[in-house]
Protein backbone atom coordinates (compact mmCIF):
# COMPACT_ATOMS: atom_id res chain seq x y z
CA UNK A 1 0.00 0.00 0.00
CA UNK A 2 1.15 3.56 -0.66
CA UNK A 3 1.68 6.34 1.86
CA UNK A 4 1.42 10.09 1.42
CA UNK A 5 4.23 12.31 2.66
CA UNK A 6 3.06 15.83 3.43
CA UNK A 7 5.34 18.80 4.02
CA UNK A 8 3.77 21.21 6.48
CA UNK A 9 5.16 24.69 6.93
CA UNK A 10 3.99 27.73 8.84
CA UNK A 11 2.87 30.51 6.54
CA UNK A 12 4.74 33.13 8.60
CA UNK A 13 7.74 30.99 9.65
CA UNK A 14 9.37 29.50 6.54
CA UNK A 15 12.17 27.86 8.52
CA UNK A 16 9.82 25.62 10.56
CA UNK A 17 8.84 22.45 8.70
CA UNK A 18 7.28 19.12 9.58
CA UNK A 19 7.03 16.17 7.19
CA UNK A 20 4.41 13.60 8.11
CA UNK A 21 3.65 10.25 6.48
CA UNK A 22 0.02 9.10 6.43
CA UNK A 23 -1.98 6.34 4.79
CA UNK A 24 -4.39 7.40 2.02
CA UNK A 25 -7.30 5.79 3.90
CA UNK A 26 -6.60 7.87 7.02
CA UNK A 27 -8.60 11.01 7.71
CA UNK A 28 -7.82 14.68 7.93
CA UNK A 29 -8.29 14.32 11.69
CA UNK A 30 -5.38 11.86 11.74
CA UNK A 31 -3.21 14.41 9.93
CA UNK A 32 -4.46 17.21 12.22
CA UNK A 33 -3.54 15.19 15.34
CA UNK A 34 -0.15 14.18 13.92
CA UNK A 35 0.68 17.82 13.16
CA UNK A 36 -0.13 18.87 16.71
CA UNK A 37 1.82 15.98 18.20
CA UNK A 38 4.80 17.29 16.16
CA UNK A 39 4.37 20.93 17.24
CA UNK A 40 3.13 20.51 20.81
CA UNK A 41 -0.05 22.51 20.18
CA UNK A 42 -3.44 21.57 21.62
CA UNK A 43 -5.41 19.74 18.91
CA UNK A 44 -8.79 20.32 20.59
CA UNK A 45 -9.60 23.69 18.98
CA UNK A 46 -11.56 24.68 15.88
CA UNK A 47 -9.44 24.16 12.79
CA UNK A 48 -9.94 23.62 9.08
CA UNK A 49 -8.14 22.28 6.04
CA UNK A 50 -9.01 23.87 2.71
CA UNK A 51 -8.37 22.19 -0.63
CA UNK A 52 -6.04 24.65 -2.31
CA UNK A 53 -4.62 25.54 -5.69
CA UNK A 54 -0.98 26.38 -6.50
CA UNK A 55 -1.45 29.96 -5.23
CA UNK A 56 -2.78 28.72 -1.83
CA UNK A 57 -6.32 29.95 -2.55
CA UNK A 58 -8.86 28.32 -0.26
CA UNK A 59 -11.39 25.97 -1.80
CA UNK A 60 -13.52 23.24 -0.19
CA UNK A 61 -13.34 23.33 3.62
CA UNK A 62 -12.81 20.25 5.82
CA UNK A 63 -13.50 21.28 9.43
CA UNK A 64 -12.86 20.12 12.99
CA UNK A 65 -15.27 21.29 15.71
CA UNK A 66 -17.25 23.52 13.32
CA UNK A 67 -19.87 25.95 14.58
CA UNK A 68 -23.58 25.30 14.02
CA UNK A 69 -23.77 27.50 10.92
CA UNK A 70 -21.08 25.43 9.15
CA UNK A 71 -22.77 22.18 10.23
CA UNK A 72 -26.07 23.37 8.76
CA UNK A 73 -24.34 24.04 5.43
CA UNK A 74 -23.19 20.40 5.40
CA UNK A 75 -19.48 21.09 5.65
CA UNK A 76 -17.08 18.14 5.37
CA UNK A 77 -15.85 16.94 8.78
CA UNK A 78 -12.20 15.97 9.37
CA UNK A 79 -13.09 12.78 11.22
CA UNK A 80 -15.25 11.59 8.29
CA UNK A 81 -13.05 12.75 5.39
CA UNK A 82 -10.42 10.38 4.04
CA UNK A 83 -7.35 12.00 2.55
CA UNK A 84 -7.51 10.05 -0.74
CA UNK A 85 -10.98 11.47 -1.50
CA UNK A 86 -9.54 15.01 -1.70
CA UNK A 87 -6.32 14.33 -3.61
CA UNK A 88 -6.42 14.60 -7.38
CA UNK A 89 -2.91 15.97 -7.97
CA UNK A 90 0.45 14.33 -7.08
CA UNK A 91 1.43 17.66 -5.51
CA UNK A 92 -1.94 18.44 -3.91
CA UNK A 93 -1.97 21.47 -1.61
CA UNK A 94 -4.10 22.22 1.41
CA UNK A 95 -4.30 25.48 3.34
CA UNK A 96 -4.70 24.77 7.06
CA UNK A 97 -5.99 27.22 9.68
CA UNK A 98 -5.43 26.29 13.32
CA UNK A 99 -7.46 27.98 16.09
CA UNK A 100 -9.80 30.55 14.58
CA UNK A 101 -9.67 32.67 17.77
CA UNK A 102 -5.91 33.24 17.35
CA UNK A 103 -5.19 31.72 13.95
CA UNK A 104 -1.97 30.17 12.76
CA UNK A 105 -1.88 29.38 9.05
CA UNK A 106 -0.03 26.45 7.50
CA UNK A 107 0.78 25.28 4.00
CA UNK A 108 0.32 21.53 3.59
CA UNK A 109 1.63 19.95 0.40
CA UNK A 110 1.80 16.37 -0.78
CA UNK A 111 5.47 15.95 -1.74
CA UNK A 112 5.82 12.18 -2.28
CA UNK A 113 3.84 9.00 -2.64
CA UNK A 114 5.90 6.14 -1.22
CA UNK A 115 5.60 2.46 -0.45
CA UNK A 116 4.38 1.65 3.05
CA UNK A 117 6.95 0.31 5.52
CA UNK A 118 5.67 -2.99 6.91
CA UNK A 119 5.03 -2.82 10.63
CA UNK A 120 5.28 0.99 10.83
CA UNK A 121 2.46 2.86 12.56
CA UNK A 122 0.94 5.77 10.64
CA UNK A 123 0.69 8.71 10.77
CA UNK A 124 4.41 9.06 11.44
CA UNK A 125 6.64 12.11 11.73
CA UNK A 126 9.33 11.75 9.06
CA UNK A 127 11.22 15.02 9.53
CA UNK A 128 11.15 17.99 11.88
CA UNK A 129 13.03 21.23 11.16
CA UNK A 130 12.95 24.26 13.47
CA UNK A 131 11.11 24.93 16.68
CA UNK A 132 7.39 25.64 16.49
CA UNK A 133 6.67 29.23 17.52
CA UNK A 134 5.02 29.91 20.87
CA UNK A 135 1.32 30.55 20.61
CA UNK A 136 0.07 34.07 21.45
CA UNK A 137 -0.85 34.33 25.11
CA UNK A 138 1.16 31.26 26.14
CA UNK A 139 3.73 31.94 28.86
CA UNK A 140 7.38 31.82 27.85
CA UNK A 141 9.35 29.67 30.26
CA UNK A 142 13.14 29.33 29.96
CA UNK A 143 14.14 25.70 29.32
CA UNK A 144 16.09 25.45 32.59
CA UNK A 145 13.20 26.94 34.56
CA UNK A 146 11.02 23.95 33.76
CA UNK A 147 13.33 21.76 35.88
CA UNK A 148 13.50 24.23 38.78
CA UNK A 149 11.07 24.12 41.67
CA UNK A 150 9.57 27.13 43.40
CA UNK A 151 12.14 28.67 45.72
CA UNK A 152 15.17 27.31 43.82
CA UNK A 153 17.82 29.88 43.04
CA UNK A 154 19.11 30.51 39.54
CA UNK A 155 22.90 30.39 39.30
CA UNK A 156 23.11 32.99 36.55
CA UNK A 157 21.36 35.53 38.81
CA UNK A 158 23.43 34.80 41.93
CA UNK A 159 27.00 35.06 40.65
CA UNK A 160 26.80 37.84 38.14
CA UNK A 161 25.65 41.36 37.62
CA UNK A 162 23.66 41.82 34.40
CA UNK A 163 24.63 38.31 33.26
CA UNK A 164 28.37 39.04 33.42
CA UNK A 165 30.59 37.02 35.70
CA UNK A 166 33.68 39.22 35.94
CA UNK A 167 36.09 36.46 36.93
CA UNK A 168 35.08 34.17 34.08
CA UNK A 169 34.66 36.92 31.49
CA UNK A 170 38.00 38.53 32.31
CA UNK A 171 39.75 35.20 31.65
CA UNK A 172 39.18 35.79 27.96
CA UNK A 173 41.22 39.03 28.02
CA UNK A 174 44.98 39.13 28.24
CA UNK A 175 46.49 40.26 31.56
CA UNK A 176 47.16 43.85 30.47
CA UNK A 177 43.55 44.37 29.33
CA UNK A 178 42.24 42.81 32.55
CA UNK A 179 44.08 45.33 34.73
CA UNK A 180 43.08 48.21 32.50
CA UNK A 181 39.39 47.22 32.55
CA UNK A 182 39.33 46.61 36.32
CA UNK A 183 40.82 50.06 36.93
CA UNK A 184 38.25 51.68 34.62
CA UNK A 185 35.43 49.60 36.13
CA UNK A 186 33.72 48.91 32.82
CA UNK A 187 33.24 45.18 33.34
CA UNK A 188 35.37 44.12 30.39
CA UNK A 189 33.58 46.19 27.78
CA UNK A 190 35.30 48.95 25.91
CA UNK A 191 33.62 52.32 25.47
CA UNK A 192 32.55 53.10 21.92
Amino acid sequence: MAIYRFRISFEDYDDVIREIDVLPKQTFLDLHNALHAATGYNPEVQSSFYVSNDQWKKGTEIAYLPDERKKERGIAMMEESRLNKFIDDPHQKFYYVYNFDRPLDFHVQLIKILAEDAGKVYPALFRSVGQAPKLPGAPIVPAEASTKKEGDEYDFLQETEYGINEEEDFDMLDEEEQEENKEEGNGGFEDY
